[in-house]
């Protein structure tokens, strides 16, 4: 990777994963801050909740279409003005939001928001990765996937608060004007980089190819989807079992915030030392801490406890993942780590799908726990296999990253 010069080696660089970084935040707020307003919108649009429900499945399927088509149509061209595109689409969808007036408008602008989530997320990875030390790489990108975790600490209590108080809307609008500064500060702080020798959509779609992407994937997929079973019925988990007070709900859900800024940190660090073996470590401590919460829940300050673990664990998976993916596809890293963030979303479908599934039958609040420490250790069995036919296979060099200039 070609040195940067020496002024763009200490604040510009800082302030470009900055910018990155805080158009993260604004996506995390409005994936997850719609959650807590979904009462009020409801009301306010005349529909029933599980119509409510949609407009969250909506931004969901806009992720898992968005990741792979944006990537690919931005193959060749400079990564900076991708991002820029991309977040001009995120800003536009959220100003959509907050104007729309019935609820197919609002559908239909939430599933536009949500075209742009993975492949923004992909494209910056790239980006923080190419201006980064490879000594470094996962530390930067996990600076930029710090904007998700700062937003369920900050932005997404703050927008709901803001929605309570002047309008659910009101949260849309926030957000797109956090889009608006991330153009801005992308455009002022993030060099340009020619386009990669050789890229092409043809060149990025071949990532689809490669068995170690789907892998990667899968181990995702599968880890995630432990997560998700034990984080989308943790309120009545912490009240029902924990007896914790619903007036501390809050708290919980910042304690989980705290532990996804935590794990970040740490993982980005693990994986500048061994991508695969983070990998390992983390799947294997992620199903451990399940199997374990299923029995630390029944009393309250363990219940807290955990819960900030269970945030912290997981999301340290996730610069691994991101430059594994761009590992096993050097020649299409774009479209491969973007993939990352639609494989996050199916993980949260098939987390509370089967978390919900384990409620129903009868086996109560803890059991979700109990299937997530199993996929969690399936999750494992993956990454084992994909590192076996690593070993087995001749090591493929990294495609060259054009110079910031």
């Amino acid at each position: 990777m070609p040195a940067l010069p020496a002024q763009r080696s200490t604040s510009h660089l800082v302030l470009a994963i900055l910018a990155l970084a805080v158009g993260g935040f604004g996506i995390g707020t409005t994936e997850f801050a719609i959650m807590g307003l979904l009462p009020l919108m409801v009301a306010d649009l005349g529909v029933d909740i599980p119509a409510g429900g949609h407009v969250i499945s909506a931004y969901a399927l806009g992720v898992v279409v968005g990741a792979p088509l944006l990537s690919t149509l931005g193959a060749r061209l400079p990564h900076k003005r991708v991002a820029l595109a991309l977040m001009l689409l995120f800003t536009l969808g959220n100003l959509s939001s907050y104007i729309a007036t019935d609820y197919g408008w609002l559908l239909l602008s939430r599933f536009i928001s949500g075209l742009p989530h993975g492949a923004f997320f992909g494209v910056a990875a790239v980006i923080a990765a190419s201006l980064s030390a490879p000594t470094r790489r996962a530390r930067a990108v996990a600076m930029v996937m710090m904007g998700l975790s700062v937003a369920n600490v900050v932005g997404v209590p703050f927008a709901t608060w803001l929605g309570q108080q002047f309008g659910w809307r009101t949260m849309f609008l926030l957000v797109g004007l956090i889009g608006i500064l991330t153009l801005g500060m992308i455009a002022r702080f993030v060099p340009h980089q020619d386009v990669r020798d050789g890229a092409s959509i043809t060149g990025e779609l071949g990532a689809l190819k490669r068995g170690q992407v789907w892998m990667t994937l899968l181990i995702g997929t599968v880890g995630f989807g432990g997560f998700f079973a034990v984080y989308t019925y943790i309120a009545p988990t912490m009240t029902e079992v924990a007896g914790v007070s619903e007036n501390l709900l809050p708290v919980v859900v910042a304690l989980y915030g705290l532990g996804m800024v935590a794990g970040n940190i740490v993982g980005g660090r693990l994986a500048d030392i061994s991508v695969l073996g983070t990998i390992h470590w983390v799947m294997g401590s992620i199903s451990v801490c399940l199997l374990v919460f299923a029995f630390a829940v029944q009393w309250a300050p363990t219940a807290l406890l955990f819960v900030f673990l269970v945030g912290a664990i997981g999301s340290s998976l996730i610069p691994s993942l991101q430059v594994r993916l761009m590992d096993v596809s050097p020649d299409a890293p774009s479209l491969a780590s973007s993939m990352n963030h639609a494989a996050l979303n199916t993980a949260n479908a098939l987390g509370a799908f089967l978390g919900g599934a384990v409620i129903a039958f009868g086996w109560g609040y803890t059991a979700p726990a109990l299937v997530g420490a199993v996929l969690a250790a399936f999750g494992l069995g993956v990454a084992l296999l994909s590192g076996r036919m690593d070993r087995n296979r001749p090591s493929v060099d990294p495609v060259p990253v054009p110079a910031a200039r």
